[in-house]
């Protein structure tokens, strides 16, 4: 039931009766009442004064006095200036409660029922090096708004698109060249994605080197730049690879294909996945025809020096080379071909997200534009989904550098951390060898996911692991905790939930008033993440749901409840709020164990 919809024709009806008026069910303006007032929903009297013919309290005052009258759901309402706040009866809210508990998908659409079908592209990893805090970051925030959007019954293709080729991954293959030795994941046991990102940071430290010794031979330092022999070097094999040189793909193939085995470890144990994996390396020539077809239409133009560009300072942009004077293509020209061949690929998509850093803000700006001027509508609804990056206490990380946090190293990290805190509170009794290291990957995992999920993705964001991982602060392991605590009063109770049928007649506890609004919500919470892509909106959600129910368990006895009405509320309330936290972690792929 939408509370919102059923009070607001309750209301229109109201002053159109009292006032004569015609106002539409859509033009009631409800909010929810502050927390420091009294009521559940809240009603601005202002629009009608002048109707009433009287103070907005005095208007107040009649709506409140009629509404009680004709709607027997409406328990008390009182008014505050222009404010009329009013409450349902417990009756009412008991009602709703019986309704959810029969959901046992309360606030998800039925799967793939409207009919839209969106992509969601994250992850978009290189593959010189093995991934990062910062794709963390980007994973978890690509998989969990797929999630979101799903919920909300839309189909989602989720496509990852790796960039396999360019100047970055010449530089760690001609390092192996140089200084491998034939080395191999398996002869020196390093994971694969491991063991080429060493090499591109071997390329670095061989690079300044070499920049550095002709600089001191009066070399000026752009020039040495240029001539030093390791980037000659990645340059040459650079071209190979485009003239398709068979010795120069054959180990482009074998270190990329290191690299796969790695990623697919990482994306495991970070617990996301693609519908689809697209490559660089088939997708860069895409977009070279597109750059006719814009010429054809007048969207691009020739310039002297015979590169194409478009004039988009009348969008407030600048102007943009679309192909080189050589007639080599630019990223952006890849992002085209790219955009339309999807397109082609998977009729009927309705929009295309991008989840991408927000340096790269202007650029999304751009390829939005240029598509929407070659005559595709569908631009209008592509979104870029841009995030923050993260920074570690110590500062930022560069990668060639080799200062970059490694997504594994973290991940373990997280996992060992969970181990030592939960031995340190004592919560391991009863769990076998194999069960303890499911708890501490999940306590792990779901420390880091969380504390990463619950900041707004347009926000720059400091991850602090230790903090992450507090049974008692705003993380995943007070969450996790409290969900494991239900299981167990759950297991106390040992009765059948099912047969529990509530009654009506009982007059609710203000916490458990509230818990029932709060579960109610959680529809309205999906919607909200869904609509503005923002996974932090499901994240703090289930942190107050949580906290409140640790209110309601305190002061509210369970088990040890006389009235076996009120107890059988109580099991049913706590059994809804677990099955609400666990459907708002799943969406933010997060597990909650059973047990703690």
């Amino acid at each position: 039931m939408n509370i919102e919809l059923y009070l607001s024709q309750s209301i229109a009806q109201t002053v159109n009766k009292l006032f004569g008026l015609n106002i539409q069910v859509s033009e009631v303006v409800l909010q929810k009442t502050k927390k420091e007032f009294e009521g559940d929903f809240t009603l601005v009297t202002f629009p009608y004064i002048k109707a009433a013919k009287a103070s907005p309290e005095k208007t107040g005052e009649m709506i409140g006095q009629e509404l009680l009258q004709t709607n027997t759901d409406l328990a008390t309402f009182n008014v505050v200036k222009g404010f009329l706040n009013l409450s349902f009866t417990s009756s009412f809210w008991l009602k709703q409660l019986q309704i959810i508990t029969h959901s046992p998908q309360y606030g998800f659409k039925a799967p793939l029922s409207t009919g839209k079908r969106i992509m969601l592209e994250y992850s978009s990893p290189n593959t010189n090096k093995p991934l990062h805090l910062g794709h963390i970051r980007n994973n978890l925030l690509g998989y969990s708004v797929a999630n979101i959007i799903q919920t909300q019954g839309h189909e989602v293709i989720k496509v990852n698109l790796v960039n396999d080729r360019g100047i970055h991954i010449c530089k760690s293959m001609i390092a192996w060249k140089l200084f491998g030795n034939g080395e191999t994941p398996q002869s020196s046991g390093i994971k694969g994605d491991h063991l080429v990102g060493k090499y591109y940071v071997e390329f670095d430290k061989a690079y300044k080197q070499q920049v550095q010794a002709l600089i001191e031979k009066g070399v000026s330092k752009e020039e040495a730049e240029k001539q030093a022999p390791i980037m000659q070097q990645t340059q040459d094999l650079l071209r190979l690879w485009e003239a398709g040189d068979k010795d120069t793909l054959e180990l482009w193939k074998t270190m990329n294909g290191w690299v796969y085995d790695g990623f697919a470890i990482s994306y495991k144990q970070l617990g996301v996945e693609f519908d689809k994996t697209y490559y660089e390396s088939n997708t860069y020539l895409l977009g070279k025809e597109v750059v006719q077809e814009g010429l054809n239409k007048g969207v691009f133009y020739k310039k002297e020096n015979g590169s194409v560009a478009i004039d988009l300072t009348a969008d407030k942009l600048d102007e943009k080379i679309i192909l080189r004077s050589d007639g080599t293509s630019v990223y952006i020209t890849q992002d085209i071909g790219t955009a339309i061949e999807r397109y082609k690929e998977f009729p009927g998509i309705s929009q295309m997200i991008y989840t991408v850093g927000n340096e790269q803000d202007y650029h999304f700006k751009v390829l939005f534009k240029i598509l929407e001027k070659l005559g595709h509508n569908w631009a209008k609804e592509c979104y870029h989904l841009s995030y923050g990056m993260v920074e570690l206490p110590e500062g930022k990380m560069k990668s060639r550098e080799g200062t970059v946090v490694d997504a594994d190293d973290l991940m373990h990290e997280m996992i060992v951390t969970a181990k030592e805190t939960t031995t340190e509170l004592g919560k391991v009794e009863g769990f076998t060898e194999a069960e303890l290291e499911d708890l501490y990957q999940t306590i792990g995992l779901g420390a880091l996911k969380y504390f990463i999920l619950k900041v707004d993705p347009k926000k720059k964001m400091l991850f602090d692991p230790k903090e992450s991982i507090d049974f008692n602060g705003h993380t995943g392991p007070f969450i996790q905790y409290t969900h494991a605590r239900i299981k167990s009063i759950l297991r106390k109770y040992n009765q059948d939930t099912q047969a529990i049928v509530i009654d009506n007649s009982l007059e609710l506890h203000e916490k458990e008033r509230e818990i029932i609004k709060m579960i109610y919500n959680f529809s309205k919470t999906l919607e909200d993440a869904a609509e503005t892509y923002n996974p932090a909106v499901v994240a703090n959600y289930v942190y107050d749901l949580t906290k409140l129910f640790n209110q309601f368990y305190t002061e509210c006895p369970i088990l040890k409840e006389e009235h076996e009405p009120v107890k059988q509320l109580r099991i049913k309330l706590s059994e809804t709020t677990a099955q609400i936290i666990n459907s708002g972690m799943k969406c933010l792929g997060i597990k909650v164990p059973e047990r703690m």
